[in-house]
């Protein structure tokens, strides 16, 4: 048996009724600058074709976590397999299964769209015609003469995808993918990562957006100060943590926090940008009492959603 066939049958998925293998298994990983832990034995186990989300605040230790599993960094303690082999050192025949996508994407921003992908298809030994496909794949072959440059936040984010997963990797991995792009390219791109989850990629990705998180992910794990506070499904995780309350949604210009926290029924109360939310296990009680003060045309409720887990979990607000 060839060193090559030997690799595919190791990372081939596994067939029948047994549980597929790991894609990611991350064992005790520490890493360290000087006095900052950024990561503080964390442990966790991706499996082959889940949407995995990456969660916490700035500084939580997310992307280094990512740069470790991907075989940028290497970790100071703990081990690390990615498809049943290690990252660290860099291991070329793992790297040909792995799409990277880094929160700076790097570009040949002189060329067109079109050149640029097929230069790093190139490095795949990918063919010009798979990499067009590619650029269709992600919406930007009416851009294809169009510098790199010169093209839009979201285009040269689909772009910075496109070009990870030309060479169709096993394992994708995307840091923030979606930041600082508008409401509108941020739904088209989820669009796109809907597409590599069901065509049978396994996605780890780190984001900001916990409605993106809930709407994308398989399971998510919430990392604080390199450790994980939480893992599981978002409905899991909003089961376990959120509690059995209700929300409902004043606008600040008619009621407070502190006068909506002394009605009868509410559990708490908090400002969150120009609205005040008020959580309730009594919403038969409390929502007649906020409607008949503030008029009910100015009442929404919502559910708990991910985003209530991220801020108990951690106390801290999130930002994009």
């Amino acid at each position: 048996m060839t060193d090559a066939t030997l690799v595919t049958a190791t990372n081939a998925p596994s067939t029948g009724t047994s549980r597929p293998a790991p894609a990611v298994v991350v064992e005790g990983v520490r890493k360290q600058y000087g006095s900052v832990t950024a990561v503080d034995g964390l442990s966790l186990t991706i499996m082959r074709g889940e949407f995995f989300g990456i969660l916490g605040p700035n500084g939580a230790g997310k992307t280094t976590l990512l740069e470790i599993v991907e075989g940028l960094r290497r970790a100071d303690a703990g081990s690390v397999q990615v498809l049943g082999r290690s990252p660290w050192p860099r291991d070329l025949t793992l790297l040909r299964q792995l799409g990277v996508q880094t929160q700076a994407s790097s570009f040949f921003p002189g060329l067109s769209a079109l050149e640029h992908l097929t230069t790093v298809a190139a490095l795949y030994g990918v063919s010009r015609p798979i990499a067009a496909a590619t650029l269709k794949r992600f919406g930007l072959w009416d851009k294809r003469d169009v510098r790199v440059q010169k093209l839009s936040g979201g285009q040269q984010r689909r772009l910075s995808i496109a070009a990870a997963v030309v060479h169709e990797p096993e394992v994708i991995f995307l840091d923030e993918p979606t930041a600082a792009l508008d409401p509108q390219a941020r739904r088209e791109l989820w669009g796109l990562l809907d597409d590599l989850h069901h065509s049978g990629h396994t996605v780890v990705y780190t984001t900001h957006y916990m409605d993106e998180a809930q709407r994308l992910c398989d399971r998510v794990a919430i990392i604080d100060d390199g450790k994980i506070v939480a893992e599981g499904t978002p409905q899991e995780l909003i089961r376990l943590h959120a509690g059995p309350y209700v929300q409902i949604v004043v606008d600040r210009s008619h009621l407070d926090a502190v006068t909506a926290r002394a009605v009868e029924g509410v559990h708490d109360a908090r400002e969150e940008g120009a609205s005040i939310v008020i959580e309730t296990a009594r919403p038969e009680i409390v929502m007649p009492a906020i409607g008949n003060a503030v008029g009910y045309d100015n009442v929404s409720t919502r559910g708990t959603s991910l985003e209530d887990v991220y801020l108990e979990l951690t106390g801290k607000e999130y930002s994009a």
